[in-house]
Formats: C-alpha cells, sequence, structure tokens
C-alpha cells in the first residue's frame, strides 16, 4: 500500500478504529462515549464517501473531502467579509454599500482622509467644480413631467424611483416597504413584469405597471394580451405611467422564469399563472413583430389607460432595431411618452452567465445612442429618458443625467436599504434577509415600517448629495447637467471632457442625411419601420 494511499485513508481508518476497540470499554469509562459517538459518526460519514458515486473528492478522502465541499460552500461570505476591499464590486463594492445603508439610516455618510481612489488611473471620472457656485436647490424640485403631446394624464416623476422589481422576485415585505417608501418620498414604484400585487397596493405609492412579454395581470388562458383586463388595471389612480418591457439587463433577449417553488396562491392569483409550474416570461412579446406595431400597441395601450405616459424599457443591442422604431415614430406619428435605457450592468434577476457577462449593451452607450437618435430627428423634447443599471450614488445619477437621460432608477440600491447584505441568492428562495424570497419565516424578519423609511431616507439623503454636487459645479438644477460637466481620465497623463469623448448629434441631423460619424448613418440606413430585421448596407 503506497504512502499516498495511506495519507488519504488514515483519518478515516482511525475513527473506524477507534470506534471498534472503545466499544467493550465504554460500561467502563464513561468518558468514551463524547469520543466514541463523535467517531461513530465520522465513521458512517466516511463510508457514506466512499459509497456515493457524485463526489470524486469525497471517494479518495473520506471524511476529509468534505471539508473542501464546506468551505466552498462559504467561500462568498469569507470573501465578502473577510478577504474583499473597500472598493472590490462584486457586483457592488463595500463602499458602495456602505454609503447606501448609511443614508437610509439617515446617518453621516461623509469620510475622513481623503479618498481610497487611485485619481490618476484611467477611467477615473470626477465633475469639475466652480469659482462661483450656485445656490443649493431644494430637493423636492428634482422632478420631470412625463407626458408627450399624445398624453392626457402626464406624471411628475422624481429624477431618483425604484426600478422594476417584481412581486415574486421580491418577498410581499419587500414590495410593501419599496411601496410605502415611495409614498413617503413621493417617487415611484415600478412595478416590475409580474403585475400589481395587494401589497403594491395597501400603502398608495404612485405605481409604474411594467407590462413584460407573459402580460401578467392582465392575459388570456393562452397568455395573450386582454386588453378588457389591462383596462381594469391600468385605469386605477395609483397607476401612473405603463411600461412596456422589451428586454432588461440582467439578461437582454432571454425572457425569464419564476421557479415553481416561487409560485405562491398570491403571485398565482396576481400574475394570472397556474401554481405547480414553472412561470414562463417569453423571449419576445406576442402582441406586435414589427416596429410600427409596436407603436401602434402603445397607442392602444394609452387609449385603454384613459390616455396616461406609455413607454417602454429596453437593454440595447441591435442599434438598427431601435433606429427602426424610431423610424416608425417618424412614419405613424406615433411617439412612446418615454424610453427606459436599461444597462447591462445586471439586476435583480438571475441570469445565464454568459448573458450577463457578453449580452447586451452597457447603459452609458445604450443612453447616449438613444438620446443621440431622438436628438437627430428633433424628437427628443417630445419623449422622456430613463436610465438604470448599477445606479448608486449621488455621482452616478449626475452621470447619466449629464448623457442625456432626464431620470435614474435602482433596483438593487433600494434592495440595499431595506437589508439586502449581496447573498446572491436570490433565485433560491433562501435569502438571508427576507427580501427576495416567499418564504414567510424568512420574509417576516424584514420589518415593513422601519424598511419603509430606510427606502425614505435612501432617496431623501441621496437627492440631497446630488443638490450638494451640482451646486458646487456651479449648477441649479440636474436638468442643467451637460456632458462638458463630466471629466473622464483616460490616460495617467490625460484627461476629457465627455463632450470630447463622444459624438453628440445635432438636433434634425438625421433628418438633413448630414450626419456626424459613419456609425449612425451605417446604422440609419440598416433600419426599418416595418420590421426588426436590418437592410443590407
Amino acid at each position: 500500500m503506497s504512502l499516498s494511499l495511506l495519507n488519504r485513508y488514515a483519518f478515516f481508518a482511525f475513527c473506524v478504529l477507534f470506534t471498534l476497540t472503545s466499544l467493550p470499554f465504554l460500561h467502563t469509562h464513561e468518558w468514551l462515549w463524547a469520543f466514541t459517538l463523535t467517531t461513530g459518526v465520522l465513521s458512517l460519514i466516511g463510508i457514506n464517501d466512499l459509497l456515493q458515486t457524485r463526489q470524486a473528492v469525497r471517494r479518495n478522502y473520506p471524511i476529509l473531502g468534505n471539508i473542501r465541499y464546506l468551505v466552498e460552500g462559504i467561500r462568498p461570505e469569507i470573501r465578502q467579509y473577510l478577504l474583499e476591499a473597500d472598493r472590490d464590486e462584486l457586483p457592488f463594492s463595500r463602499a458602495q454599500r456602505s454609503l447606501v445603508y448609511a443614508r437610509a439610516k439617515n446617518e453621516g455618510a461623509d469620510k475622513p482622509f481623503g479618498t481610497l481612489i487611485n485619481v490618476y488611473e484611467a477611467g477615473f471620472e470626477f465633475i469639475g467644480h466652480s469659482m462661483r457656485p450656485a445656490p443649493l436647490s431644494d430637493p423636492s424640485s428634482f422632478r420631470v413631467e412625463i407626458g408627450g403631446p399624445q398624453c392626457k394624464q402626464p406624471y411628475s416623476a422624481s429624477i431618483f424611483n425604484v426600478s422594476a422589481m417584481s412581486f415574486g422576485s421580491l418577498s410581499a415585505n419587500a414590495i410593501r416597504a419599496l411601496n410605502q417608501g415611495a409614498k413617503l418620498g413621493n417617487f415611484y414604484h415600478d412595478t416590475g413584469e409580474g403585475s400589481i400585487s395587494p401589497y403594491h397596493r395597501e400603502h398608495g405609492g404612485d405605481l409604474v405597471w411594467e407590462l413584460g412579454s407573459g402580460y401578467f395581470g392582465c392575459r388570456t388562458a393562452t397568455g395573450q394580451f386582454d386588453p378588457e383586463r389591462f383596462a381594469v388595471q391600468a385605469q386605477n389612480p395609483q397607476v401612473r405611467m405603463i411600461e412596456i418591457k422589451l428586454s432588461q439587463g440582467a439578461k437582454p433577449g432571454h425572457g425569464g422564469i419564476l421557479p415553481k417553488h416561487k409560485v405562491t396562491e398570491e403571485i398565482s392569483e396576481t400574475r394570472g399563472v397556474p401554481m405547480g409550474e414553472d412561470c414562463i416570461s417569453p423571449s419576445r412579446h406576442s402582441a406586435f413583430s414589427t416596429p410600427i406595431e409596436m407603436l401602434q400597441f402603445i397607442a392602444q395601450l394609452r387609449e385603454l389607460s384613459g390616455g396616461k405616459p406609455v413607454g417602454f424599457k429596453f437593454c440595447l443591442g441591435h442599434p438598427w432595431e431601435f433606429m427602426g422604431i424610431a423610424k416608425a415614430m417618424l412614419e405613424t406619428g406615433i411617439l412612446p411618452d418615454f424610453i427606459v435605457v436599461d444597462g447591462k450592468e445586471g439586476g435583480t434577476g438571475a441570469a445565464p452567465v454568459e448573458f450577463t457577462d457578453h449580452i447586451g449593451v452597457p447603459l452609458r452607450e445604450g443612453l447616449l445612442f438613444v438620446h443621440n437618435t431622438l436628438v437627430g430627428l428633433n424628437l427628443r423634447d417630445k419623449v422622456k429618458l430613463g436610465a438604470s443599471g448599477k445606479i448608486i450614488s449621488a455621482f452616478d445619477i449626475a452621470s447619466v443625467l449629464a448623457l442625456g437621460a432626464d431620470w435614474a432608477n435602482s433596483a438593487r440600491g433600494f434592495m440595499f436599504a431595506i437589508g439586502c447584505i449581496q447573498s446572491q441568492s436570490c433565485h433560491t428562495n433562501k435569502c438571508p434577509t427576507g427580501v427576495a424570497t416567499q418564504d414567510p419565516l424568512r420574509q417576516r424578519a424584514l420589518v415593513v415600517p422601519d424598511k419603509a423609511e430606510r427606502v425614505h431616507g435612501f432617496h431623501s439623503n441621496t437627492l440631497k448629495a446630488l443638490a450638494e454636487m451640482i451646486a458646487a459645479a456651479g449648477i441649479d438644477h440636474p436638468a442643467h447637467l451637460e456632458p462638458r460637466h463630466l471629466v473622464r481620465r483616460v490616460t495617467a497623463i490625460e484627461v476629457r471632457l465627455f463632450s470630447q469623448l463622444h459624438v453628440f448629434l445635432k438636433p434634425g441631423e438625421l433628418l438633413s442625411g448630414e450626419i456626424s460619424g459613419d456609425f449612425y448613418e451605417r446604422m440609419w440606413k440598416m433600419a426599418r419601420a416595418d420590421s426588426f430585421e436590418a437592410n443590407p448596407v
């Protein structure tokens, strides 16, 4: 027998031998009971390791091999609490999470002794300050009027809101806390595509009803769009806007799945789906198949809702497809009231790793493309733009506003505000803080009144920080932020204004045919109003 073999089985053999040799002495030596019981249990574990066929490490290293799986199981927690640096983004850094926690609790978020960021590293971004700072603005005035010329019931939205997260993905108590916090702070709460649950209605906070490809809450038995059921829900005064979800940053083009073990009776009733089956959102809509049909669907929803703002959310993929929608706007005269651009930075939904890492356009590039297209068609003043994707701080909000957004949404930021610790177990129904679970005992840990105040506190203190930041830059309102205010370090010895880094189309440029840059010209030629397919160029 080789020395390697002896080393691998030595501990297992010791446990077996100790157990067997100690048995005759148990009646005379009581102190042996504890040791014998321990080695006996370990012996049984070792025997099971040798007999099982799924894990080779346990077969080769009985008993001791289990240590490998134990350590692997708690690796994320060890990394997060003991090894992770303050600015390691996995996907949010400890510094980012601590900022949210502090603001949610109305604690000071000031930091002494200077920044931990290497300000000479490529990619560092900042906003220049003014020699003559502006007077501090009232954050309650940081709002945007949403509703184009075809809208009868425009909505005044905060420039910072709760992004789409469904009941089902989140617990009932999480939905209650988010909506009550939105009510306290006068900002909106996006329902996510899981429809409007009783918990969304409980505290009366403003709702944006997200309508996904599953048409939950307004679907027929076969999963098609039901206009009558939609009209009943959409005309409720608490619903302020309707948002069609084309895709989401976490998994653009993939659709969604709520596992059957998370489909409770309440979710089944809210969504209009059967229990005991996975709740599936198809990867594409059945109510339309071309850009023109999509705009006709928007017009139908606006009429059925009584004239409320209707728009769509998407993560940019093929650029010509969005330009096809833009061409359809010109051809039909139908305009969405708003567009929310989601970034491929991900979100609360679980997704295949390949989608998370390699599908979709990041937020800033997508936002800039959409903004430029609307400017180039003289439509930018008629269609408002929202932005969502890893937005946590006042600087994050300022960055997207400077690139063309009218407002920003945050999902994971508000999850942190209600207690999320980034355990990344959202899809397992075992969320340790009761945020993303349908387990009644687990979600009981989330105390709604306390967490609602934290949602309010995070929103309020973030906008206060934004007010201070733009005042230092000499700006009296976030709407006046421009690309020239944002600066990026491109090398160790060079910085550039965002107005120098990116192409910005002039008003009407796409209509005139004199387009800045080959890329926009090529995409415009490829775009079709009658199809999402591209014209050959």
